[in-house]
Protein backbone atom coordinates (compact mmCIF):
# COMPACT_ATOMS: atom_id res chain seq x y z
CA UNK A 1 0.00 0.00 0.00
CA UNK A 2 1.32 3.49 -1.33
CA UNK A 3 2.16 6.06 1.01
CA UNK A 4 -0.60 8.83 -0.28
CA UNK A 5 -3.06 5.76 0.17
CA UNK A 6 -2.10 5.58 3.70
CA UNK A 7 -2.42 9.33 4.56
CA UNK A 8 -6.21 9.45 2.75
CA UNK A 9 -7.33 6.65 5.24
CA UNK A 10 -5.53 8.20 8.06
CA UNK A 11 -7.40 11.60 7.62
CA UNK A 12 -10.92 9.77 6.96
CA UNK A 13 -9.93 8.29 10.48
CA UNK A 14 -9.30 11.82 11.91
CA UNK A 15 -12.22 13.26 10.32
CA UNK A 16 -15.08 10.63 11.60
CA UNK A 17 -13.79 12.35 15.25
CA UNK A 18 -12.94 15.12 14.31
CA UNK A 19 -13.87 16.39 18.69
CA UNK A 20 -11.44 13.25 19.44
CA UNK A 21 -8.72 13.98 17.84
CA UNK A 22 -8.95 18.16 18.07
CA UNK A 23 -8.74 17.13 22.00
CA UNK A 24 -6.10 15.15 21.30
CA UNK A 25 -4.10 17.75 20.18
CA UNK A 26 -4.72 20.13 22.50
CA UNK A 27 -2.00 19.09 24.64
CA UNK A 28 0.38 19.63 21.88
CA UNK A 29 -1.20 22.60 20.92
CA UNK A 30 -0.51 24.33 24.12
CA UNK A 31 2.69 22.45 24.75
CA UNK A 32 4.03 24.09 21.70
CA UNK A 33 2.75 27.54 21.82
CA UNK A 34 3.95 27.99 25.52
CA UNK A 35 7.56 26.60 24.48
CA UNK A 36 7.62 29.45 21.31
CA UNK A 37 6.22 31.69 23.71
CA UNK A 38 8.72 31.21 26.51
CA UNK A 39 11.74 31.16 24.09
CA UNK A 40 10.26 34.51 22.70
CA UNK A 41 10.03 36.54 26.90
CA UNK A 42 13.43 35.01 27.26
CA UNK A 43 15.23 36.23 24.34
CA UNK A 44 13.47 39.50 24.48
CA UNK A 45 14.56 39.99 27.77
CA UNK A 46 17.87 39.31 27.10
CA UNK A 47 17.89 41.40 23.65
CA UNK A 48 16.79 44.36 25.61
CA UNK A 49 18.98 44.10 28.41
CA UNK A 50 22.42 44.05 25.62
CA UNK A 51 20.50 47.08 23.90
CA UNK A 52 19.54 48.91 27.32
CA UNK A 53 23.06 48.16 28.72
CA UNK A 54 24.83 49.14 25.51
CA UNK A 55 23.00 52.14 25.28
CA UNK A 56 24.98 53.23 28.73
CA UNK A 57 27.87 52.71 26.32
CA UNK A 58 29.60 49.58 26.45
CA UNK A 59 32.90 51.34 27.57
CA UNK A 60 31.92 52.45 30.71
CA UNK A 61 33.54 51.02 33.63
CA UNK A 62 31.87 50.93 37.61
CA UNK A 63 34.33 50.58 39.91
CA UNK A 64 32.60 50.10 43.65
CA UNK A 65 33.85 50.20 47.11
CA UNK A 66 33.85 46.31 48.72
CA UNK A 67 35.64 45.06 51.99
CA UNK A 68 38.94 43.30 51.91
CA UNK A 69 38.58 41.47 55.07
CA UNK A 70 39.89 37.70 54.92
CA UNK A 71 38.05 36.19 57.85
CA UNK A 72 34.72 37.35 59.32
CA UNK A 73 31.81 38.08 56.67
CA UNK A 74 32.40 39.97 53.62
CA UNK A 75 30.32 43.43 53.77
CA UNK A 76 28.50 44.71 51.13
CA UNK A 77 29.80 47.54 48.65
CA UNK A 78 26.82 50.48 49.73
CA UNK A 79 27.73 49.69 53.51
CA UNK A 80 32.16 50.32 52.86
CA UNK A 81 33.80 53.06 52.26
CA UNK A 82 37.12 53.04 50.55
CA UNK A 83 36.73 55.41 47.82
CA UNK A 84 37.14 59.27 47.85
CA UNK A 85 38.24 62.19 45.82
CA UNK A 86 42.18 61.37 45.93
CA UNK A 87 41.25 58.20 43.91
CA UNK A 88 39.43 59.97 41.66
CA UNK A 89 42.61 62.31 41.25
CA UNK A 90 45.11 59.54 40.91
CA UNK A 91 43.22 58.01 38.23
CA UNK A 92 42.70 61.31 36.25
CA UNK A 93 46.23 62.28 36.44
CA UNK A 94 47.87 58.66 35.75
CA UNK A 95 45.49 56.49 33.77
CA UNK A 96 45.92 56.82 30.10
CA UNK A 97 42.94 55.02 28.51
CA UNK A 98 40.25 56.44 29.90
CA UNK A 99 38.59 60.10 28.48
CA UNK A 100 36.04 60.85 31.37
CA UNK A 101 35.55 59.97 34.92
CA UNK A 102 32.66 60.94 37.42
CA UNK A 103 32.13 60.00 41.50
CA UNK A 104 28.86 59.43 42.45
CA UNK A 105 27.07 60.29 46.47
CA UNK A 106 23.75 59.16 46.46
CA UNK A 107 20.86 60.12 48.89
CA UNK A 108 16.88 59.70 48.87
CA UNK A 109 14.49 62.71 50.33
CA UNK A 110 11.62 64.57 49.51
CA UNK A 111 11.61 66.98 46.98
CA UNK A 112 9.38 70.14 47.03
CA UNK A 113 7.71 72.87 44.39
CA UNK A 114 5.30 74.75 46.20
CA UNK A 115 2.50 72.49 46.87
CA UNK A 116 3.77 69.36 44.93
CA UNK A 117 6.29 67.44 46.67
CA UNK A 118 7.53 63.50 45.57
CA UNK A 119 9.85 61.05 47.00
CA UNK A 120 12.68 60.67 44.83
CA UNK A 121 16.55 60.01 45.19
CA UNK A 122 19.57 63.20 44.39
CA UNK A 123 22.79 61.99 42.97
CA UNK A 124 26.05 63.64 43.29
CA UNK A 125 28.06 63.35 39.82
CA UNK A 126 30.60 65.49 37.88
CA UNK A 127 29.70 67.12 35.33
CA UNK A 128 31.45 64.52 32.68
CA UNK A 129 28.58 62.18 33.89
CA UNK A 130 26.55 63.41 31.39
CA UNK A 131 28.86 62.09 28.72
CA UNK A 132 29.25 58.86 30.48
CA UNK A 133 26.27 58.14 30.69
CA UNK A 134 25.43 59.30 27.43
CA UNK A 135 22.71 61.54 28.27
CA UNK A 136 21.79 64.77 26.98
CA UNK A 137 19.59 67.52 28.07
CA UNK A 138 16.14 68.41 26.88
CA UNK A 139 16.45 71.93 28.08
CA UNK A 140 18.95 74.01 29.98
CA UNK A 141 22.49 73.80 30.64
CA UNK A 142 24.58 71.10 32.79
CA UNK A 143 26.27 72.30 35.71
CA UNK A 144 30.61 73.05 35.46
CA UNK A 145 33.51 72.19 37.39
CA UNK A 146 33.04 75.43 38.64
CA UNK A 147 30.12 74.61 40.50
CA UNK A 148 31.50 71.55 41.21
CA UNK A 149 34.06 73.56 42.91
CA UNK A 150 32.05 76.19 45.06
CA UNK A 151 29.42 73.19 46.03
CA UNK A 152 26.79 75.51 44.13
CA UNK A 153 23.21 74.44 45.14
CA UNK A 154 22.24 73.71 41.49
CA UNK A 155 20.24 70.33 39.99
CA UNK A 156 19.14 68.83 36.60
CA UNK A 157 15.87 67.08 36.63
CA UNK A 158 14.72 63.54 35.18
CA UNK A 159 11.23 63.65 33.62
CA UNK A 160 9.51 61.67 36.79
CA UNK A 161 10.26 64.71 38.93
CA UNK A 162 9.37 67.65 36.31
CA UNK A 163 5.78 66.04 36.10
CA UNK A 164 5.41 65.52 39.60
CA UNK A 165 6.68 68.68 40.86
CA UNK A 166 5.20 70.58 38.19
CA UNK A 167 2.47 69.14 36.91
CA UNK A 168 1.00 71.90 35.66
CA UNK A 169 3.35 72.32 32.58
CA UNK A 170 5.47 74.94 34.00
CA UNK A 171 9.54 75.16 32.39
CA UNK A 172 11.34 74.29 35.55
CA UNK A 173 14.54 76.16 34.54
CA UNK A 174 15.19 78.96 36.35
CA UNK A 175 13.10 77.73 39.03
CA UNK A 176 13.72 76.77 43.01
CA UNK A 177 12.76 74.10 44.56
CA UNK A 178 13.87 71.56 47.91
CA UNK A 179 15.18 68.77 48.53
CA UNK A 180 15.17 67.76 52.62
CA UNK A 181 14.59 71.39 52.74
CA UNK A 182 17.90 72.42 50.76
CA UNK A 183 17.25 75.09 48.11
CA UNK A 184 18.11 73.97 44.77
CA UNK A 185 18.12 75.85 41.17
CA UNK A 186 16.82 74.32 38.32
CA UNK A 187 19.15 74.84 35.28
CA UNK A 188 18.66 71.74 33.13
CA UNK A 189 15.83 69.18 32.78
CA UNK A 190 17.16 65.66 31.38
CA UNK A 191 16.04 63.51 28.15
CA UNK A 192 14.13 60.67 29.04
CA UNK A 193 15.47 57.33 29.15
CA UNK A 194 12.91 55.34 30.40
CA UNK A 195 13.18 52.00 32.45
CA UNK A 196 16.32 50.51 33.18
CA UNK A 197 16.71 46.36 32.42
CA UNK A 198 16.38 46.08 36.47
CA UNK A 199 13.22 47.73 36.01
CA UNK A 200 14.14 50.81 37.99
CA UNK A 201 12.90 54.11 36.48
CA UNK A 202 16.08 56.03 35.37
CA UNK A 203 14.13 58.95 35.13
CA UNK A 204 13.06 59.73 38.89
CA UNK A 205 15.88 61.49 39.74
CA UNK A 206 18.04 64.82 40.83
CA UNK A 207 21.64 65.41 39.34
CA UNK A 208 23.40 67.92 41.40
CA UNK A 209 27.50 68.72 41.84
CA UNK A 210 29.08 65.74 43.84
CA UNK A 211 30.81 68.12 46.01
CA UNK A 212 26.61 69.70 46.80
CA UNK A 213 25.53 66.41 47.97
CA UNK A 214 28.71 65.42 49.78
CA UNK A 215 28.78 68.32 52.04
CA UNK A 216 25.24 69.91 52.44
CA UNK A 217 23.13 66.30 51.90
CA UNK A 218 25.26 63.42 53.31
CA UNK A 219 28.28 65.15 55.48
CA UNK A 220 30.80 62.56 53.78
CA UNK A 221 33.87 62.74 52.30
CA UNK A 222 33.61 59.23 50.37
CA UNK A 223 31.64 58.04 47.10
CA UNK A 224 29.47 54.85 46.42
CA UNK A 225 30.30 54.66 42.95
CA UNK A 226 32.91 56.07 40.62
CA UNK A 227 32.01 55.71 36.53
CA UNK A 228 34.39 55.58 34.12
CA UNK A 229 34.43 55.67 30.80
CA UNK A 230 37.14 54.34 28.48
CA UNK A 231 38.44 56.31 24.67
CA UNK A 232 37.26 53.08 23.52
CA UNK A 233 35.75 49.91 23.97
CA UNK A 234 38.94 47.84 22.63
CA UNK A 235 40.41 49.94 25.37
CA UNK A 236 38.10 48.52 28.13
CA UNK A 237 40.48 45.76 29.41
CA UNK A 238 43.53 47.91 29.20
CA UNK A 239 41.63 50.93 31.40
CA UNK A 240 40.52 48.59 34.13
CA UNK A 241 43.54 47.15 34.77
CA UNK A 242 44.94 50.51 34.91
CA UNK A 243 42.61 51.48 37.28
CA UNK A 244 43.17 48.56 39.65
CA UNK A 245 46.97 49.29 39.68
CA UNK A 246 46.07 52.74 40.80
CA UNK A 247 43.52 52.01 43.28
CA UNK A 248 45.82 49.72 45.13
CA UNK A 249 48.59 51.94 45.08
CA UNK A 250 46.17 54.66 46.36
CA UNK A 251 44.62 52.01 49.10
CA UNK A 252 48.54 51.37 50.14
CA UNK A 253 47.24 47.49 49.55
CA UNK A 254 50.21 45.06 49.85
CA UNK A 255 50.66 42.20 47.70
CA UNK A 256 48.85 40.14 49.74
CA UNK A 257 46.43 42.30 50.65
CA UNK A 258 42.81 41.79 48.33
CA UNK A 259 41.16 44.70 46.71
CA UNK A 260 39.27 46.91 49.29
CA UNK A 261 37.36 48.10 45.39
CA UNK A 262 35.38 46.18 42.40
CA UNK A 263 35.94 47.21 39.01
CA UNK A 264 33.33 45.75 36.64
CA UNK A 265 33.33 46.81 33.38
CA UNK A 266 30.15 46.65 30.35
CA UNK A 267 31.09 43.66 29.13
CA UNK A 268 31.14 41.77 31.90
CA UNK A 269 27.58 43.16 32.97
CA UNK A 270 25.86 42.16 30.09
CA UNK A 271 26.95 38.59 30.16
CA UNK A 272 26.12 37.89 33.43
CA UNK A 273 23.42 39.18 32.86
CA UNK A 274 22.81 37.59 29.32
CA UNK A 275 23.21 33.92 31.51
CA UNK A 276 20.87 35.06 33.90
CA UNK A 277 18.07 35.47 30.93
CA UNK A 278 19.32 31.91 29.33
CA UNK A 279 19.28 30.02 32.29
CA UNK A 280 15.87 31.41 33.17
CA UNK A 281 14.37 30.55 29.04
CA UNK A 282 16.05 27.20 29.54
CA UNK A 283 14.04 26.71 32.87
CA UNK A 284 10.59 27.98 31.30
CA UNK A 285 10.83 25.84 28.22
CA UNK A 286 11.60 23.20 30.21
CA UNK A 287 8.27 23.96 32.42
CA UNK A 288 6.00 24.48 28.88
CA UNK A 289 7.86 21.13 27.72
CA UNK A 290 5.91 19.15 30.02
CA UNK A 291 2.74 20.03 28.24
CA UNK A 292 4.40 18.61 25.12
CA UNK A 293 5.22 15.04 26.94
CA UNK A 294 1.33 15.09 28.23
CA UNK A 295 0.37 15.87 24.57
CA UNK A 296 2.30 12.83 23.82
CA UNK A 297 1.01 10.17 26.14
CA UNK A 298 -2.47 11.94 25.09
CA UNK A 299 -1.57 10.67 21.55
CA UNK A 300 -0.35 7.24 22.37
CA UNK A 301 -3.88 6.79 24.69
CA UNK A 302 -5.96 7.87 21.94
CA UNK A 303 -4.36 5.77 19.59
CA UNK A 304 -5.16 2.51 22.04
CA UNK A 305 -8.32 3.51 21.86
CA UNK A 306 -8.49 3.77 17.64
CA UNK A 307 -6.46 0.44 17.79
CA UNK A 308 -9.05 -1.12 19.89
CA UNK A 309 -12.38 0.35 18.27
CA UNK A 310 -11.02 -0.69 14.61
CA UNK A 311 -9.68 -4.19 15.55
CA UNK A 312 -12.66 -5.86 13.15
CA UNK A 313 -11.34 -3.23 10.70
CA UNK A 314 -7.81 -3.82 10.96
CA UNK A 315 -8.39 -7.93 10.50
CA UNK A 316 -10.36 -7.19 7.68
CA UNK A 317 -7.61 -5.19 5.83
CA UNK A 318 -5.28 -8.06 7.17
CA UNK A 319 -7.34 -10.87 5.60
CA UNK A 320 -7.83 -9.19 2.11
CA UNK A 321 -3.73 -8.78 1.78
CA UNK A 322 -2.54 -5.85 4.13
CA UNK A 323 0.78 -6.71 5.17
CA UNK A 324 1.68 -5.63 9.12
CA UNK A 325 3.72 -2.94 7.75
CA UNK A 326 1.07 -0.83 6.17
CA UNK A 327 -1.24 -1.56 9.18
CA UNK A 328 1.73 -0.13 11.28
CA UNK A 329 2.41 2.72 9.09
CA UNK A 330 -1.39 3.52 8.76
CA UNK A 331 -1.58 4.05 12.64
CA UNK A 332 1.72 5.52 12.42
CA UNK A 333 0.61 8.08 10.34
CA UNK A 334 -2.31 9.39 11.95
CA UNK A 335 -0.41 9.66 15.63
CA UNK A 336 2.33 11.65 13.79
CA UNK A 337 -0.38 14.15 11.46
CA UNK A 338 -2.13 14.71 15.02
CA UNK A 339 0.52 15.86 16.59
CA UNK A 340 1.84 17.96 13.37
CA UNK A 341 -1.40 19.17 12.82
CA UNK A 342 -1.33 20.47 16.59
CA UNK A 343 2.30 22.25 16.18
CA UNK A 344 1.45 24.16 13.16
CA UNK A 345 -2.12 25.73 15.34
CA UNK A 346 0.29 25.63 18.46
CA UNK A 347 3.13 27.81 16.42
CA UNK A 348 0.53 30.50 15.43
CA UNK A 349 -0.92 30.62 18.99
CA UNK A 350 2.67 30.77 19.92
CA UNK A 351 3.41 33.74 17.85
CA UNK A 352 0.00 35.24 18.42
CA UNK A 353 0.65 34.94 22.29
CA UNK A 354 3.99 36.72 21.91
CA UNK A 355 2.45 39.32 20.14
CA UNK A 356 -0.22 40.01 22.51
CA UNK A 357 2.30 39.92 25.53
CA UNK A 358 4.20 42.57 23.85
CA UNK A 359 0.85 44.89 22.75
CA UNK A 360 -0.77 44.45 26.53
CA UNK A 361 1.91 43.88 29.09
CA UNK A 362 4.78 45.83 27.00
CA UNK A 363 7.41 42.83 27.90
CA UNK A 364 9.92 42.53 25.28
CA UNK A 365 9.62 39.01 22.77
CA UNK A 366 11.64 37.88 20.51
CA UNK A 367 10.31 34.95 18.08
CA UNK A 368 13.38 33.12 16.32
CA UNK A 369 12.80 30.56 13.79
CA UNK A 370 15.01 28.28 15.94
CA UNK A 371 11.89 27.92 18.16
CA UNK A 372 9.69 27.57 15.80
CA UNK A 373 12.00 24.67 14.05
CA UNK A 374 12.96 23.29 17.12
CA UNK A 375 9.36 22.85 18.52
CA UNK A 376 8.14 21.43 15.23
CA UNK A 377 11.03 18.66 15.02
CA UNK A 378 9.89 18.32 18.74
CA UNK A 379 6.70 18.09 17.83
CA UNK A 380 6.85 15.41 14.68
CA UNK A 381 9.47 13.04 16.87
CA UNK A 382 6.34 13.13 19.57
CA UNK A 383 3.98 11.92 17.44
CA UNK A 384 6.59 9.15 16.23
CA UNK A 385 7.58 7.93 19.80
CA UNK A 386 4.14 7.91 21.07
CA UNK A 387 2.73 6.73 17.88
CA UNK A 388 4.95 3.86 17.49
CA UNK A 389 3.81 1.22 20.21
CA UNK A 390 0.35 1.65 19.50
CA UNK A 391 0.45 1.22 15.79
CA UNK A 392 2.94 -1.68 16.70
CA UNK A 393 0.15 -3.65 18.56
CA UNK A 394 -2.19 -3.34 15.96
CA UNK A 395 0.41 -4.40 13.03
CA UNK A 396 0.52 -7.82 15.26
CA UNK A 397 -2.72 -8.75 15.61
CA UNK A 398 -3.78 -12.21 14.72
CA UNK A 399 -6.35 -11.55 11.59
CA UNK A 400 -8.87 -14.57 12.36
CA UNK A 401 -9.38 -13.20 16.47
CA UNK A 402 -9.59 -9.67 14.95
CA UNK A 403 -12.38 -10.75 12.67
CA UNK A 404 -14.00 -12.65 15.55
CA UNK A 405 -13.61 -8.79 17.83
CA UNK A 406 -16.42 -7.61 18.48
Amino acid sequence: MNILNLIRIALKALQRNKLRAFLTMLGIIIGVAAVIAMVAIGQGSKESIQSQLSSMGSNMITILPASNVTGGARLEGASVQTLTIEDVKAIQKQALNISAISPAANSSGQSINGAFNWPTSIQGVAPGYLDIRKWSLQDGVPFTDEDVRASAKVCLLGQTVVSNLFPNGDNPVGKIIRFNNIPFQVIGILAAKGQSSFGQDQDDVILAPYTTVQKRILATIYFRTLYVSAVSEAATDAATKEIETILRKSHRLRDADENDFQVRTMAELINTLSSTSNLLTILLTAIAGISLVIGGIGIMNIMYVSVTERTREIGLRMSIGARGIDILMQFLIEAIMISITGGLIGVVLGITSAWLITFFLHWPTLVSESSIILSFMVCALTGVFFGYYPAQKASRLDPIEALRYE
